[in-house]
Order: C-alpha cells, then structure tokens, then sequence
C-alpha cells in the first residue's frame, strides 16, 4: 500500500509539473499593455530536470551540496533547503544559481534592443533585415512623451505639454522612412541597404537564453528607477515569469538585491 501511495505521489507531481510547464510555455507577456500589440515576452523554454527525485527549482541547493558529497539531502527538508538557498544568495555565492536556463523570444524597439544587448552574458539570435522585410512597418508609439531631463544628461522626467503634436511628428516621420524604405526597394535597391532608413523606433524581434544568475544581473540593471521606462517594463516581465517557474530559486536572488 505504501508503495502504491508513493508511485501516485510521484505520478501526481510529475503531472502537475507537466501541466505548469505547458501553461508556462504557452504563456506570452505584453510589456507595454495589450494596446501595443507588437511589444511581447513569450517563454519558450526552461530547464528541465531528468529526475523524478527533484525539481529545477532545487538546482542551487543540489549543485552547492556537491561540495560536501551531500546532494542526496536535497528534499528531504523543504525549509532547510530554502535557508540554504537564500545564504547563497545573500553571501554572493552565485555558481549554484548558474544550472538554469531560460530562453525567451523578444519583441521590442530597435532601441530598446541595443540597450539590452549590452548584456553579453546572454546568447541571441535576431530577425535579419537582410533576408526579410517583413520587420519593417512595425513601429513604437510612446504613451507619454517624457521631458528631457536637465541634471541626468541619459534621463527623463515628468510629461511635454503638447505629446499629441510630438506623436503627429513621430508618425510622420515613422511613414516617411516606411515610404522611403519601399522607393528604395521598387529601385531594385538590396534590403541590406534599403534598411539604412530604418528608424530606431521599428520593432526587432530575438531569441535570447541566459542561465538564472545572469537573468538576476539583468533584472537588477534594468528594473532599477534610473533604467529606461521602456527597457524596464521588459525587465518586469522577465522577473514575472521567472518567478513563476522557480520561485524559491527566485525570491532568494531578490533579497540579495
């Protein structure tokens, strides 16, 4: 009878892990509202754990215990497991927290991209407008134009007084690019250079995949007040889903921020 209650146990988790990672794996984010609906973070895949013994949100403290042979206590106390974790977490000892992976697909502004891609601890790969002009046409409309501001000479602050006369001239010139995109192209002009028109604004789209530690160094920069509203939005929706699919792996990086 014990043995039959442990094998529906074992069932029971294994199927439920299952069906997160189906919803987790459909599941899409829109970092600027559903009225923007270019702008996405779409999960596509995570580490998975070849152990009915375990789960992926135990790999920190799995891989630290290896140290002193003593893996095998991984489970055995929830509560201890989790202290463990956050001591790796608030003493900086970060190697445990690198045997997860994410990989995401990205939807952004051209500008918002290059902003990201300074993090160089992630791996990508991104639409080419060389081979496809199917990315250009999808532009970025601003919600609030933001004022320049005077002491941070790479920041924002408050709200212009006329943001409808600001999108008119953001859009008219968006249609002028777009219209000198296609002139260019009818000219028999290659897309490699037709897309020298191409304003930052345009939507991109990437893959990128980074293992937990450096998800946690990119959500620290970019969810931080100083960081770009736009990059920060993404920033927020990275930190959603990986706190759905590990959240004690999660929460532990978050207080040692």
């Amino acid at each position: 009878m014990f043995f039959c209650d442990r094998l529906l146990s074992i069932f029971t988790k294994k199927v439920s892990e299952l069906i997160l990672q189906g919803l987790s794996m459909s599941q899409i984010k829109y970092p600027y509202g559903r009225q923007d609906p270019h702008a996405l973070v779409e999960l596509v895949a995570s580490t998975n754990m070849h152990s009915e013994k375990y789960n992926v949100d135990q790999m920190p403290v799995l891989s630290a215990r290896v140290s002193h042979m003593a893996s095998g206590k991984t489970g055995e106390n929830d509560e201890r497991d989790k202290k463990l974790m956050d001591y790796l977490a608030e003493h900086l000892h970060m190697t445990p927290f690198e045997h997860q992976s994410v990989t995401f697909k990205v939807v952004l502004p051209l500008f918002v991209a290059r902003e990201w891609m300074r993090h160089r601890t992630q791996s990508y790969n991104e639409v080419s407008m060389r081979y496809s002009s199917d990315p250009v046409g999808k532009f970025y409309y601003p919600n609030v134009w933001r004022k320049q501001a005077k002491k941070n000479k790479q920041s924002s602050v408050g709200e212009v007084d006329d943001p409808q006369d600001c999108t008119e001239i953001l859009k008219q010139a968006y249609e002028n690019s777009l219209d000198a995109y296609h002139k260019l192209l009818e000219k028999g002009v290659c897309r490699e250079q037709a897309r020298s028109v191409v304003p930052v604004g345009n939507y991109t789209q990437f893959y990128a995949t980074a293992n937990l530690r450096n998800w946690m160094h990119f959500y620290q920069l970019r969810i931080a007040p100083n960081a770009q509203w736009e990059i920060r939005q993404y920033a927020k929706s990275i930190g959603e889903f990986i706190s759905e699919i590990w959240p004690k792996s999660w929460d532990a990086l978050q207080k040692s921020l």
